[in-house]
């Protein structure tokens, strides 16, 4: 396959509202991807989404003679909108990398997710949603509290970890105050957490397992990654949570593993690329999370994952736009 006769379209999000800060942060993490590509021997064209006209941003880009990278995590200014990307995308005839749009709205919703996975007998904590602050008859604890909704780890913080009926009515309240959304309580794994990465869609390619080392946190409820740990340098879980790369397990425990995320990702319709956030307890793996849209920064965990298998950052993406190009009328002939 010659990656010059697949011109790319690196489509990515820029809201209005954002710091100014923030705006060149994304334009810098898009250009520095868009670059790795280049250096692959793909023609790259860069274009921010400010809106909802998706269309409208593509309209000079012919869907028979591209390949849509689709780094889109929201419409600007429309919650919860990952999945309209792509819809917009597949109404408008574009092939693109990365999943469709009915597996990007599963994975907002976690209920869902949790069906799927109980149904394809995947291991999965114990789970219940709530809409409102009766607690019922559950009595698992330690628990964790979670909005049905969200991602990026939005409203998990040590507080989302509850011990007792009082404390888990308390934040189903705030759940359903602050997000206005149901609230998901699962059984909280108190364990090693793991990232695992998936590329691949009639076979799949697991890279080196992250692992995330909560050594430094005592106690229970600091052991997670909250939003503050992802996005909030300076914070304690920023600052002490660190990864260990590859994760030290033993051949038989990556073996397990990668089995039942492949389950996962098979489970869920993945597609091209995926991370599964995983939590071992009694040697028995617990799936928490499906990312169908994981972050692929250059310092996110499948890309440093990558780099541990030997794939560097323009490798890691021209695989993923070759496994786009397979589904694209024109360019799947050059296979």
């Amino acid at each position: 396959m010659q990656a010059a006769k697949i011109p790319v379209v690196l489509l990515y999000c820029v809201d209005p509202r954002w710091a100014d800060d923030e705006k060149d942060e994304v334009v810098r993490q898009s250009k520095q991807f868009g670059d790795a590509l280049a250096g692959t021997g793909y023609t790259v064209s860069l274009v921010a989404l400010a809106d909802d006209n998706v269309a409208g941003q593509l309209r000079s880009f012919d869907p028979s003679e591209c390949i849509i990278f689709n780094w889109c995590e929201e419409i600007p200014g429309i919650e919860h909108s990952e999945w309209l990307v792509a819809k917009k995308l597949e109404t408008s005839g574009y092939t693109f990398t990365g999943a469709g749009s009915e597996t990007l709205a599963l994975a907002q919703d976690k209920r869902k997710v949790k069906i799927i996975l109980d149904k394809a007998a995947v291991s999965t904590p114990p789970w219940q949603i709530f809409d409102s602050a009766d607690a019922g008859k559950w009595d698992i604890f330690p628990a964790i509290v979670k909005p049905q909704n969200e991602h990026c780890s939005a409203g998990i913080t040590p507080e989302s970890v509850v011990t007792n009926s009082t404390e888990l009515k308390n934040r189903i309240s705030f759940i359903l105050e602050k997000y206005r959304q149901p609230a998901l309580v699962e059984d909280f794994i108190d364990g090693r957490e793991f990232r695992v990465a998936v590329l691949g869609n009639e076979n799949l390619t697991f890279l080196p397992v992250a692992e995330m080392d909560f050594s430094l946190f005592r106690k229970a409820k600091d052991r997670l990654c909250t939003y503050e740990a992802k996005f909030i340098p300076g914070s304690q879980h920023y600052e002490e949570i660190k990864t260990l790369l590859p994760a030290p397990l033993a051949d038989n425990e990556i073996e397990v593993l990668q089995k039942i995320c492949g389950e996962t990702y098979k489970a869920t319709r993945c597609r091209d690329y995926a991370r599964m956030d995983v939590r071992l307890r009694d040697n028995v793996f617990y799936v928490l999370d499906v990312n169908p849209n994981a972050d692929i920064s250059i310092d996110a965990s499948m890309a440093c994952a990558a780099e541990v298998a030997g794939i560097n950052y323009g490798q890691l993406g021209s695989m993923i736009v070759q496994m786009a190009a397979r589904r694209h009328p024109v360019f799947s002939k050059l296979f």
